[in-house]
C-alpha cells in the first residue's frame, strides 16, 4: 500500500502559521515575520514562504501592506480555558548551597573585583535607557494594576511576544502553552519539579551550568553526567548507552551555547536527541537561555522545534540580552503545562507584574532585533579579543574553547593546575573567577575555569594579565 503524498512545503508552512494566528500568537493586526526572516529562520527559499503567505492571504488570513509587509487580518480564536487548579501536596523540603557558588554571586556587587566570575552581561550593553523610559510611562499612565496580581501562567501580552519569538526560530509554541517565570533558573527548577520525585535519577551534560547541579540537589535527585564536546555538546552515544542502562526519568542539556563550554548542537543532532528520549517517554528540559546569542546570520534551532509528543519542556529569560534584574523568564513545557503550573503557584504564586509589563512593551516597541544585532557584535569581538588576551598571558599550554555565542570562555589551565587554588589566588588579588570545581558533581574539571568575556575593557586586559601570572606563579610552585 502506497503512503500518502506529503503535502507541498509550502503548504505545510501556510498550515503552521495559521495555527499559530488561530491560537493567539499573532493577533489579529499584528504584524508577522517577514518573507526574509522566515525564509533565514527556517530554512526555506523565498519563494516557499511567499506562496504561503499568498495562500494565508487568499484564504482571508493575512493582508499585506504596502512598505510594511504581512500583518494578521483573521480575529484570533479565543485561547481554551486555563486548566483548573488544584493545590499541591507535601512538605517542604530543606536546601543545600555550594558555599563556592553562593560566593561565586556575592562577589557580583563588589566593585573592587575584576568580575570574571559570574555569568552577566555588560551592564553598558543593556537597552537601560529605554527600559527605564517604558518605566516612567506606566508610572505616569497610571495603569499598573498595584492592588491585584496576574494570573500564575503570566500576563498575556508578554506571552504572545515570547510565542512570536519562538515561531521564528522553529517551534510552533502558542501563547496559552507558555508560562512565565522568575527567570530561567526558576523555569528549570520548576521543570524537575515537574517530572521527577526525591530520589530520581537526572541526566546532565557534563560540564553543566552549576545553577542546575544546585537545583538537582536541593531536590534530593540523582544525577548521571553525560560527557560533552567542547564544540557540538551533549554526546549521543553516551546518552543513548545511559538510557538503556540507567532508569533516567529526565534530561537537562544546553543545546545552544552551552555553560560553561558554549557548544553548539548541529540541527540533526538536536533532532535526534528528541528521538532517542522520546521513544522512552523521558522529558528533555532544554536552556535556551543564550540561544538569540548567536555570532552567525541565523538564530540557531532548538529542540523543541523537533518535538512531536509534548515531551521538551523549553526554558529561557530575557536575563542575559535585556535585562538579568527584571528577573523574567518563561517556559513551554508541552505536555507537562498542568505540573509546571502548579509548581509555579507553589513556588511564588506568579511573576511580579511591573517587570513583565515593561519587557512586553519593550519587545512589542520592535527594537529588540536591533538591539540583539548590536549585541552580538560587541559579544563576538569581547570574545575574541579576551580569548587572544588568555593565551598570550596565561602559562603556556593553555587551552580555551571558540564558542560561536554566549559570552564565557572555558579555560583548561596547563599542568593539571588546581582551578581551586587559582580561585583563591585571584579572590586575594580581587579577581572573582569560575573554578572547573562547580560544574560537575564529581568535581571532574578540577584544571578548568569559566571566564566572563562581556565585561572586556582596557582595564580587564590588565586584569587578565593578572590572572595569567597568578597561573604562571602555581605553576612554578610560588606563591
Amino acid at each position: 500500500m502506497k503512503e500518502p503524498k506529503k503535502s507541498p512545503l509550502y503548504e505545510r508552512f501556510a498550515q503552521e502559521l495559521e495555527g499559530q494566528i488561530r491560537a493567539g500568537t499573532f493577533p489579529v493586526n499584528s504584524r508577522i515575520p517577514s518573507i526574509r526572516e522566515s525564509s533565514v529562520q527556517r530554512g526555506i527559499s523565498f519563494s516557499t514562504v511567499l506562496q504561503a503567505y499568498q495562500v494565508l492571504e487568499t484564504r482571508g488570513i493575512i493582508e499585506a501592506r504596502p512598505q510594511s509587509g504581512y500583518y494578521v487580518k483573521l480575529q484570533s480564536r479565543k485561547p481554551l480555558p486555563e486548566p483548573d487548579f488544584e493545590p499541591l501536596q507535601g512538605d517542604p523540603t530543606s536546601i543545600s548551597i555550594d558555599e563556592v557558588s553562593l560566593r561565586l554571586i556575592h562577589d557580583t556587587i563588589n566593585l573592587d573585583f575584576a568580575q570574571f566570575g559570574a555569568a552577566l552581561p555588560d551592564p553598558d550593553l543593556l537597552p537601560s535607557t529605554k527600559l527605564n523610559r517604558i518605566l516612567a510611562e506606566l508610572a505616569r499612565d497610571g495603569k499598573f494594576p498595584h492592588h491585584v496580581g496576574e494570573a500564575v501562567q503570566g500576563r498575556e501580552d508578554l506571552r504572545i511576544q515570547v510565542a512570536q519569538r519562538a515561531f521564528s526560530y522553529g517551534c510552533d509554541i502558542s501563547p496559552s502553552e507558555i508560562v512565565i517565570t522568575a527567570g530561567c533558573t526558576e523555569a528549570l527548577h520548576i521543570c524537575l519539579q515537574a517530572v521527577c520525585k526525591p530520589g530520581d535519577l537526572v541526566a546532565i551534560e557534563s560540564p553543566a551550568y552549576f545553577g542546575i547541579l544546585l537545583a538537582i540537589e536541593s531536590l534530593h535527585l540523582r544525577v548521571i553526567e553525560i560527557p560533552s564536546h567542547p564544540r557540538k555538546g551533549l554526546s549521543l552515544d553516551a546518552l543513548r548507552f545511559a538510557v538503556e542502562n540507567h532508569p533516567i526519568k529526565a534530561v537537562v542539556a544546553m543545546t545552544n551555547f552551552s555553560n560553561p563550554t558554549g557548544s553548539l548542537m548541529e540541527d540533526e543532532d538536536k533532532r535526534e536527541l528528541v528521538e532517542i528520549l522520546s521513544a522512552r517517554e523521558i522529558p528533555l528540559i532544554e536552556d535556551d537561555i543564550n540561544g538569540e546569542l548567536h555570532f552567525s546570520d541565523r538564530r540557531p534551532q532548538v529542540a523543541k522545534s523537533f518535538d512531536k509528543d509534548g515531551l521538551v519542556m523549553l526554558c529561557s529569560s530575557f536575563s542575559k540580552d535585556i535585562s538579568p534584574g527584571f528577573r523574567i523568564g518563561w517556559v513551554a513545557p508541552g505536555r507537562f503545562y498542568r505540573e509546571v503550573q502548579c509548581q509555579k503557584y507553589a513556588l511564588n504564586i506568579r511573576t511580579s507584574v511591573l517587570p513583565q509589563l515593561t519587557i512586553a512593551r519593550f519587545l512589542e516597541s520592535g527594537g529588540y532585533d536591533h538591539h540583539l544585532r548590536k549585541i552580538r557584535r560587541a559579544y563576538a569581538q569581547k570574545v575574541e579579543l579576551m580569548s587572544a588576551a588568555i593565551l598570550h598571558h596565561f602559562p603556556e599550554g593553555t587551552r580555551i574553547t571558540e564558542p560561536g555565542g554566549g559570552f564565557v570562555l572555558w579555560v583548561q589551565l596547563p599542568g593539571k593546575l588546581d582551578s581551586m587554588l587559582l580561585y583563591q589566588e585571584a579572590l586575594r588579588a580581587f579577581i572573582a573567577i569560575a573554578p572547573g570545581y562547580i560544574f560537575s558533581p564529581t568535581h571532574k574539571f578540577n584544571d578548568f575555569v569559566r571566564l566572563n568575556a562581556s565585561c572586556w575593557s582596557d582595564k580587564a586586559e590588565v586584569d587578565v594579565a593578572r590572572l595569567g601570572k597568578l597561573a604562571k606563579n602555581l605553576l612554578s610552585g610560588k606563591r
